[in-house]
C-alpha cells in the first residue's frame, strides 16, 4: 500500500491537475478491471483461491515479517552451477547452456516469454534542446518510438526516450539510462541536498537517458490489453507464459539501446541501466536479458527483483501474485501462491542476478528505519552472495562476504556491488557510490 500511495503521489505531481483528477477518479475502475483480468488468469489456472499475502503496514494484523529471528530462511536454493539434469557446471563455455536453461525457466514460470513477432520500432529524434542542467551545459534530445502497429491499428505505441549529453564533449559518452520520468525543471526527493544525480553523471563527463516505462506498457493490469503485451496480443488476453510488465519495460530497454547504437553522442558499449522500486525490479531484468547493457544500478528491488523469494521477510510472493502486482509477470507466476509454494519455484533471485554476468551489478537499498522493512535488504544481501560463484567461474569477483555488514558500509571490492544506505526509497544516497563504483569498467572498455 506504501507503494501504491508514492506512486499516485508522484502521479499528481507529474501530471496536470485535470490528468490528476481523471486518474483519481478512475482508480476504481482500473482496480476492477485488474481483478477481472486476474480472475480470468487464476481460471486459465484452474486455482480457485490464492494465500493472501502479508500487510506492508507494520500495525496490522497481519503485518509482514520484520524480525530477523522469525524469518524462515530457505533450506536449499536452487543451484545456478547445475544443469536440470543434476549434473555440474565446470567451465565459462558449460555456463552458456546453462544459462539458457535459467533464462527459460524464469520465462516460463516468472517474467514471460517475448513473443516471437513483436512488431519494429522506429526512433525519431523530436526535438534537441541546447541547454543548461545546473551550471552544466547539455544537449537535451527528445526522442519517440513509434512501434510499428500496421497489424493491429486499434492500438499505437509510442516509447518516450530522452538522451542528455555534455554539449562540450567532443566523442562519444557513457550514459545511464533511468527507468523514470523527465520531471521538467528536474525533480529531487523532499530533503535531498547536493548536486542532484544527473549533474553528478555530468560532472564526470557522462550522460544520461530516462526511459518511460508506462509509455511501453501500462502498470497495471487493467493495461495489459493496450500497451506492447496489448499490440501483440491484438487486444486479447494474455497465455499463461506470456510477458508480463517487467519484461516488456526491459524490451523497452533493448530498443532504446537499438537507438543509441545510432546516436554519435552516446558511446553504445558504456550504458548502464538505473531503476528504483518496481523499476528496479525492470533494471534487474533488462540486466539480465540485454547483453549489450554494460552495468546495471539497481535500487530497493526486493521481492520480483533482487530479493530472495523464498525468505519470509517483508513482502512475500503472495503480495506479487495479488491482483495489484500480478501484471509485472507471466501468468504463470500465480500458482505460487497457492497451490504451490516459493519453495516449489525452479529459480530464485540469486540466478537473476547470475545471469548478469560477468557484467557489474550494484544493489542499492535504504535505512530500515528510514524506507521500512518491507523491502528486504538482508534478502538482497543474500542473493547477491549466492550469484557469486557464477561470477567466479566466469573470472570475476563475487561480493566476497558471506555475513551481513553494517549499514553503510560500501560492499564493492568485487563486481558484485552492495550498500545499505542512509536514506529512504530512493537510490540518491548511493549515486556517488555507484558512479565511482562504475568508473574502472568504463575506463577500462573506454
Amino acid at each position: 500500500m506504501k507503494h501504491i500511495l508514492i506512486f499516485l503521489i508522484l502521479t499528481i505531481t507529474m501530471f496536470p491537475s485535470s490528468n490528476a483528477q481523471f486518474f483519481r477518479m478512475n482508480w476504481d475502475s482500473i482496480n476492477q478491471l485488474n481483478q477481472q483480468d486476474h480472475q480470468l488468469m487464476m481460471k486459465k489456472l484452474g486455482i480457485e483461491s490464492l494465500r493472501p499475502g502479508p500487510s506492508g503496514n507494520p500495525e496490522d494484523p497481519n503485518a509482514a515479517n520484520s524480525d530477523e529471528s522469525k524469518a524462515k530462511t530457505y533450506t536449499s536454493l536452487p543451484n545456478p552451477l547445475v544443469f536440470n539434469d543434476g549434473t555440474s557446471v565446470k567451465t565459462p563455455e558449460q555456463w552458456k547452456k546453462r544459462k539458457k536453461e535459467i533464462r527459460e525457466l524464469f520465462d516460463r514460470e516468472m517474467y514471460g516469454r517475448l513473443p516471437a513477432d513483436i512488431p519494429s520500432v522506429k526512433w525519431k529524434i523530436s526535438n534537441i534542446n541546447d541547454t543548461l542542467e545546473g551550471k552544466y551545459p547539455v544537449c537535451i534530445k527528445t526522442v519517440k518510438g513509434h512501434v510499428d502497429n500496421q497489424g493491429y491499428p486499434a492500438i499505437s505505441v509510442t516509447i518516450d526516450l530522452t538522451v542528455v549529453t555534455p554539449a562540450q564533449s567532443e566523442k562519444p559518452v557513457p550514459v545511464i539510462m533511468e527507468f523514470g520520468w523527465n520531471f521538467p525543471g528536474g525533480f529531487k526527493m523532499p530533503g535531498q541536498k547536493g548536486p542532484s544525480w544527473k549533474e553528478q553523471l555530468l560532472e564526470q563527463g557522462w550522460g544520461y537517458a530516462i526511459l518511460n516505462p508506462t509509455s511501453i506498457q501500462a502498470d497495471n493490469g487493467a493495461g495489459l490489453r493496450q500497451g506492447i503485451i496489448g499490440l501483440v496480443n491484438k487486444g486479447e488476453p494474455r497465455k499463461l507464459d506470456d510477458w508480463g510488465a517487467l519484461r516488456a519495460w526491459a524490451w523497452g530497454s533493448s530498443r532504446a539501446m537499438d537507438y543509441f547504437e545510432t546516436d554519435n553522442d552516446v558511446d553504445q558499449k558504456r550504458v548502464g541501466i538505473e531503476g528504483l522500486s518496481r523499476y528496479g525490479k525492470a533494471a534487474l531484468v533488462a540486466m539480465a536479458y540485454e547483453p549489450r547493457l554494460a552495468i546495471g544500478f539497481i535500487g530497493s528491488s526486493g521481492a520480483g527483483g533482487a530479493k530472495l523469494l523464498r525468505r519470509t521477510f517483508g513482502e512475500q510472493v503472495e503480495n506479487l501474485a495479488s491482483s495489484a502486482e500480478y501484471h509485472w509477470f507471466a501468468p504463470n507466476f500465480i500458482k505460487y501462491a497457492g497451490p504451490l509454494t516459493p519453495n516449489d519455484l525452479p529459480v530464485d533471485a540469486h540466478e537473476l542476478i547470475a545471469i548478469c554476468a560477468p557484467r557489474p551489478v550494484f544493489i542499492s537499498v535504504g535505512a530500515p528505519n528510514v524506507e521500512g522493512t518491507w523491502i528486504d535488504a538482508k534478502g538482497m544481501f543474500m542473493a547477491a552472495v549466492h550469484a557469486g560463484p557464477v561470477y567466479e567461474l566466469l573470472g570475476k569477483d563475487g561480493m566476497g562476504l558471506e555475513k551481513m555488514p553494517p549499514q553503510e558500509t560500501n560492499c564493492s571490492e568485487g563486481d558484485i556491488a552492495f550498500r545499505q544506505h542512509e536514506g529512504g526509497h530512493t537510490t540518491g544516497p548511493n549515486w556517488p557510490y555507484f558512479i565511482e563504483f562504475a568508473k574502472p569498467y568504463f575506463d577500462k572498455n573506454h
